[in-house]
């Protein structure tokens, strides 16, 4: 920060009217910040250093009121949609689209980070506000990886249709299992990969017949402009794959052992999803209270969308796609 002996030195580098990088110079400093301090505190022509020295001491006090904190209804909205499980970059996205008529009604996600960072953890907790976290590294891998599973007639991820890389066309989807407690209970999940639209499929067991059947369930009444493609992962329970893709019209291809980053989009699914099922809980198979959990995924705005929400864009695409067909 700029001292008054810095200031007292700008002012009569101004009065000698000297460039302000000549100036900068003189005190040891950075030019954009003494031009930054010159059209700050009144410009050349009214730049005086003990009133400027003044005015930057009282912008200095703390506490100052946050701005969530000045509006008690910004404040409620913002509040609401982060116990939705909505992040910082959601909630501020998304305030525009839903108040559009509100100007009052926006904040940065910097600065909902810096409100909740602020609050105590007690009133963090009184709240019920927490925010999603992940790791910050992958985990180290030990010792050699196993061998790819053997799966029968199995189609790699190279040989999936070209329209599914670059996320121009819609109908391909991403899927994959999230086990729970002793590997005893489980959910597939299904991620289509242009819109991020999630879909939760309910497991009566992890074996390849229970899961191929229940895919099959639960795809089978979408249109066919919405079943291109379905990538797993080498796991044991799409075994039978090819149910699948003969009973489903969905062709299954596998990503290679050992990179999910090939599934990219349904990894970073499965993440949040453990929001609602961490590990070592239990996974239920109600499918009403899944259903009601996929909603709450699909109904969070996303920065990729122009925060637009999956059900949204899903929604878009489901129609057109019918309308091209049709």
């Amino acid at each position: 920060m700029l001292t008054l002996v810095d200031r007292e030195e700008i002012s009569r580098g101004v009065a000698e009217g000297l460039e302000g990088r000549a100036i900068a110079e003189r005190i040891g400093r950075c030019p954009s910040i003494v031009s930054r301090e010159i059209a700050r505190h009144g410009g050349r022509e009214t730049y005086r250093a003990a009133r400027a020295d003044r005015t930057a001491q009282r912008a200095r006090q703390r506490p100052k009121t946050r701005k969530i904190d000045a509006d008690a209804y910004l404040r409620l909205v913002v509040v609401e949609l982060l116990k939705q499980g909505w992040s910082p970059q959601q909630v501020a996205g998304r305030l525009p689209i839903d108040h559009p008529g509100d100007q009052h009604v926006r904040v940065s996600h910097e600065a909902i980070y810096g409100w909740i960072y602020a609050l105590p953890k007690g009133e963090l907790a009184r709240q019920c506000l927490v925010l999603r976290s992940g790791r910050t590294r992958r985990r180290p891998a030990h010792g050699r990886a196993p061998r790819a599973p053997r799966i029968r007639g199995i189609r790699w991820i190279d040989d999936r249709p070209a329209d599914a890389v670059d996320r121009q066309v819609p109908g391909h989807w991403e899927g994959d299992l999230v086990v729970g407690k002793d590997g005893k209970t489980a959910v597939a999940t299904l991620v289509e990969r242009v819109s991020r639209f999630v879909v939760l499929v309910p497991l009566a067991g992890r074996d390849a017949t229970t899961v191929s059947e229940a895919v099959i369930d639960q795809v089978q009444g979408l249109p066919d402009v919405m079943r291109r493609s379905l990538t797993w992962d080498c796991g044991p329970e799409m075994a039978e794959h090819a149910a699948i893709t003969l009973k489903a019209r969905l062709p299954v291809y596998f990503a290679h052992p050992h990179s999910p980053w090939e599934r990219g989009t349904n990894e970073n699914t499965n993440r949040w999803l453990r929001e609602y099922f961490p590990k070592g809980t239990t996974i239920t198979n109600d499918p009403d209270y899944l259903q009601a959990v996929a909603d709450e995924l699909n109904n969070r705005p996303r920065a990729i969308f122009g925060f637009k929400k999956p059900k949204e864009v899903f929604a878009e695409l489901l129609t057109s796609g019918i309308a091209s067909t049709g």
